[in-house]
């Protein structure tokens, strides 16, 4: 009997969706869409990660309002027309036999700001309201969400309401797209995660001021979402685990909600953190390698759910580990992957699962196979040839 595989390239059925893998590329903002619409940069930034071995790719933050764009150029799914684009996207990452998901946002009071190659700063309120299609921060209080931020308008009661059926509008649209999963953006400081933390709600209604009611909107989302989204499909949720500030969203609330969103349908906890004030890159969270791991095992271990960790996972041993101690289910990858979109390939040959390179598009995979002898010959004789040197030297 042939030794099991390795956890990391297990295959894992999530409701009617069996993954090959358990690598999943994180959502990462691109900035490179027109009027919200997907373009030939998505198709190949996303299609990369399909050829490279990951077998759930996930869309970067994809609005679900105009006003709730992170900036100018997000891709979004606020109207039918945005459908056509991104389903070019998905139809090519099923043609190499992935699955693909969109997560859904709304940014809240963080909308508006430069990408970060500008400089990352927050957009002006005149910036925005004299854009092309205005928009304005919105959020549950008049609290801005750090210097240099203009303070958002708190929604109104019918405004929620009206929230809430945008992400179920929004999610009709990603299945007409042919999306396999979709994922909550629930994290970051982003709108749902404003209405979480006592750092930023202030309200003394139905949405605000203790913790169930802090929580009513996120849970009143995904109960929506998942009845409007395909029962044999999963969904997903992003959380900021702690929100990154003093006496602000913890992460024993984080067990609290991850159960809740569990009854409420949810099927993954996508464990990020911080991001409630300023810039989502300046969390008070020590990085280090899997520095977010320990809060999706806790989530894991205590709610009782399937969780993804994410941040600093960078080879596949430490995915390995972080899936064989029981922190995790899924390994998500965001920067890693930019840096080797092959990643998952280069994972399986390190674990040695795929020495006959069966797992690569096979116009790649055939062509490494037939290198493969004669590559380890010449690196066998090289080496040879090096201790030679090194004993014949006085």
């Amino acid at each position: 009997m042939s030794d099991p595989l390795p956890l990391l390239f297990q295959p894992l059925r999530l409701r009617g969706l069996e993954l090959s893998n358990r690598v999943v590329i994180s959502p990462m903002c691109q900035h490179a869409a027109e009027r919200g619409h997907a373009t030939p940069w998505h198709l190949v930034h996303l299609g990369k990660f399909a050829l490279g071995g990951a077998a759930l790719i996930l869309t970067e933050s994809t609005a679900v309002d105009p006003r709730g764009r992170i900036g100018t150029p997000d891709l979004g799914l606020w109207k039918d027309s945005q459908v056509a684009p991104l389903k070019a996207v998905v139809d090519f990452v099923h043609a190499q036999g992935g699955a693909i998901g969109v997560q859904l946002a709304h940014a809240g009071r963080k909308s508006g700001s430069e990408p970060l190659w500008e400089g990352g700063a927050a957009l002006s309120a005149q910036t925005m309201a004299a854009d092309e299609e205005p928009w304005e921060r919105l959020g549950p209080s008049a609290l801005a969400a750090g210097p240099g931020w203009s303070a958002p308008r708190a929604l109104g009661l019918d405004e929620i309401e009206a929230v809430a059926q945008r992400f179920v509008d929004a999610a009709r649209r990603a299945d007409e797209a042919g999306f396999d999963v979709v994922e909550l953006h629930f994290g970051h400081g982003y709108l749902v995660a404003s209405f979480l933390s006592p750092n930023a709600n202030r309200r003394d209604d139905a949405y605000g001021g203790s913790r169930d009611r802090r929580m009513a909107l996120a849970l009143e989302i995904a109960r929506r979402v998942r009845a409007a989204w395909p029962q044999d499909k999963p969904l997903f949720c992003r959380l900021s685990a702690v929100d990154g500030t003093l006496d602000g969203w913890s992460l024993d609330d984080s067990v609290v909600l991850s159960r809740a969103l569990s009854d409420c349908g949810v099927d993954v906890i996508d464990c990020s953190s911080g991001g409630l004030t300023e810039e989502t890159r300046a969390l008070p969270v020590p990085r280090g390698l899997g520095f977010q791991v320990p809060f999706s095992a806790r989530i894991r271990r205590e709610a009782g759910v399937t969780t993804q960790a994410v941040g600093m996972i960078v080879d596949a041993r430490q995915a390995e580990a972080v899936l064989a101690a029981g922190d995790a289910d899924l390994i998500a990858l965001g920067r890693e992957a930019l840096f080797d979109p092959y990643w998952a390939h280069h994972a399986a040959a390190e674990l040695g699962v795929d020495p006959a390179y069966r797992r690569w598009p096979v116009r790649h995979g055939v062509w490494l196979a037939k290198r493969a002898p004669g590559l380890a010959r010449a690196r066998a004789e090289a080496a040879a040839a090096s201790n030679d040197k090194e004993t014949s030297t006085p």
